[in-house]
């Protein structure tokens, strides 16, 4: 059975789970009416001189009426996690079929950028049929910063070996990434607020009040104060009710302080309902206990020192329940503040916490994030078991069947690469439409996976450390007064200067696409020349592609480039196609003028 039908089989079987949840749901929804409404009536009666028996029946059919509002809180989640999961297969079956209106958007994650970055753009990282869109979404927002970051820059040797070991451990586990997936759906669903107030009052070194120590032992004495004065009034041992005395000042103080303390619950509750989910996150990462160093350290972060994530994020939870109060009903919440300081109680509750627990929770987010993103790389593993895992080699990369990861398998078409040694070029020639772009796509697209600790969509490929440089998507800008060929020289800069300056532990490949097309021939050529005896002295690795087949019979080319071209197939009836396929020596046909005929331009 192929991947494509298990997770259609599994779509399936949690849209019936779904769809069982939901008729429950109704069912219990049409018994809270049943049991409302007649104790409602009970209630009335009973005020009208029905007497015990009618409010006995009424507060037991209210007590009925409060246990199913609870069931079904419960089943409605129900519904929404079997939901979830049906949406993760869903989105598994589009990324298979490279269908990118069936997956979530590609975009930047908030808060980073990527103008001037040197491939992001070229190599279309990000937006709508990008790898990004392709490996995600994340289940959390830390998951996608860290999938982002590990794409925009490349990692150490080490650590990608200890990532591809987690992708490796991680392929074997469909069910418990898909649930990891699911978590990040169900929260889409809930629009959590973001979560930055919450670990600014987390991390805080302050407590939330002046004098808090003060406070806090002010709060206990009155409300201890409140009610064994009224114990004592109600029993009769005080001829004088003291217990009003105690109350005032209570009130006083909690119309003096309510403006902080409304700041204090604000901060700490701020994205909720993204808190709770990370609850349910931290505790199903920490579920399956995992061998791989890199997964089980990050599963470690998780246990603090006092609490670990899990039971931690769960209590904090309970304390902001219970500030809900607050915010729920005014007369509900007016006589319980009055003769127990809630507020204060639960300002207290949620400080013990911060100062316990509060400094761990970015570090369980970032960790979660990595282990999130680790996840993301695991699918593409399981979904595709004909990628290779990466080598590390010298200053050569070298790939068998090297196809672009963003092509559907059955149109894909992957070819033997080489580029390299230092000294060298690769040069490829072909008439338009052949594939030149998408070869230097194909080679930037796998380069990043290999150094995120992905596999590459090839059966073989080893590479050295690389700082990858393109110049493939030129724009001009007429905001900044930038024409199309300054654009392009200065990307060109870019690409020289990084070669020049380049460590002696990474080395530069670089991927130039038809560059200087828009100034003459003569200068292109002399221009050309330039630009690739700066990269060839630097010790650059790359691939340059060109329509201009006279650059190959000129230095430093013609004595340093590796000739390779693509070519287009005339058939008997005067048709064109393409087969995609790399083929040694210099392009021979040119094809600008059929395409125009092919168009309807004579």
């Amino acid at each position: 059975m192929s991947n494509v039908d298990i997770y259609g089989q599994r779509a399936a079987d949690h849209t019936a789970q779904r769809d069982g949840a939901a008729r429950t749901s109704t069912a219990l929804s049409r018994w809270r009416l049943v049991t409302f409404l007649p104790a409602l009536g009970l209630l009335i009666w009973s005020g009208s001189g029905a007497g015990v028996p009618a409010l006995a029946g009424a507060l037991a059919l209210f007590l009925a009426f409060a246990v199913l509002v609870v069931k079904h809180a419960r089943v409605d989640e129900r519904v929404a996690w079997f939901n979830a999961l049906k949406t993760v297969n869903e989105r598994a079956i589009a990324r298979i079929e490279r269908r990118w209106d069936g997956l979530p958007s590609g975009a930047v994650p908030a808060g980073m950028a990527i103008d001037g970055h040197p491939y992001a753009v070229d190599l279309d990282l990000f937006g709508r049929a990008s790898l990004f869109q392709f490996l995600g979404p994340a289940a959390t927002p830390n998951g996608a910063e860290t999938l982002a970051a590990w794409l925009l820059a490349p990692s150490s040797a080490d650590i990608v070996v200890e990532r591809q070991s987690a992708v490796a451990e991680l392929g074997g586990h469909r069910e418990w990434r898909e649930q990891l997936a699911a978590f990040g759906i169900v929260a889409e669903e809930g629009r959590p607020l973001p979560v930055n107030g919450f670990l600014s009052w987390a991390e805080s070194p302050a407590a939330p009040l002046p004098y808090f120590n003060a406070l806090r032992g002010t709060v206990y004495v009155l409300s201890g104060a409140i009610w064994l004065l009224l114990v004592l009034d109600l029993t009769g041992i005080t001829r004088v009710a003291l217990w009003p005395i105690p109350l005032l000042a209570g009130m006083i103080l909690s119309f003096l302080t309510a403006a902080p303390v409304t700041t204090a619950f604000d901060k700490a509750g701020s994205g909720q309902n993204a808190l709770k989910r990370y609850a349910g996150v931290f505790a199903h990462v920490v579920s399956t206990p995992f061998k791989a160093p890199a997964l089980a350290s990050l599963q470690q972060r998780l246990a603090a020192d006092t609490e670990p994530a899990p039971a931690a994020m769960r209590r904090l939870n309970r304390v902001l329940g219970f500030s809900e109060l607050r915010s729920g009903s005014a007369l509900l919440h007016f006589p319980i503040q009055a003769f127990t300081l809630w507020d204060f109680h639960v300002l207290f509750a949620l400080e013990r916490w911060r100062r316990s627990t509060g400094r761990h929770v970015r570090d369980w987010m970032q960790a979660t994030g990595e282990i999130d993103a680790l996840s993301r790389f695991a699918e593409i593993h399981d979904d595709n078991p004909a990628w290779c895992w990466p080598r590390q080699a010298a200053a050569v990369f070298d790939a068998r069947l090297l196809g672009h990861p963003l092509i559907r398998d059955d149109r894909r078409v992957s070819n033997d690469v080489t580029v390299g040694p230092p000294g060298s070029v690769l040069l490829v020639t072909g008439s338009n439409m052949s594939g030149k772009s998408t070869l230097l796509r194909a080679i930037g697209l796998n380069t990043v996976l290999a150094q995120a600790g992905a596999p590459a969509c090839a059966t073989e490929l080893s590479l050295p450390p690389c700082e990858l440089q393109t110049s493939i998507r030129i724009q001009d800008s007429l905001e900044r007064g930038i024409s199309y060929f300054m654009a392009v020289l200065s990307r060109l800069k870019g690409v020289v200067d990084a070669a020049e300056r380049h460590s002696g532990d990474r080395t530069l490949l670089y991927l130039l696409d038809e560059i200087l097309q828009g100034t003459n021939s003569a200068e292109r050529g002399i221009a050309v020349q330039a630009v690739a005896r700066h990269l060839l002295d630097a010790g650059a690795i790359g691939v340059m592609t060109t329509h201009d087949l006279s650059l190959a019979d000129e230095e430093p080319l013609h004595s340093t480039a590796v000739l390779v071209h693509f070519t287009e197939i005339v058939d008997e009836d005067g048709s064109m196609r393409f087969d995609y396929q790399l083929r040694p020596g210099i392009a021979t046909s040119r094809n600008a003028l059929r395409l125009m005929r092919y168009i309807g331009i004579q």
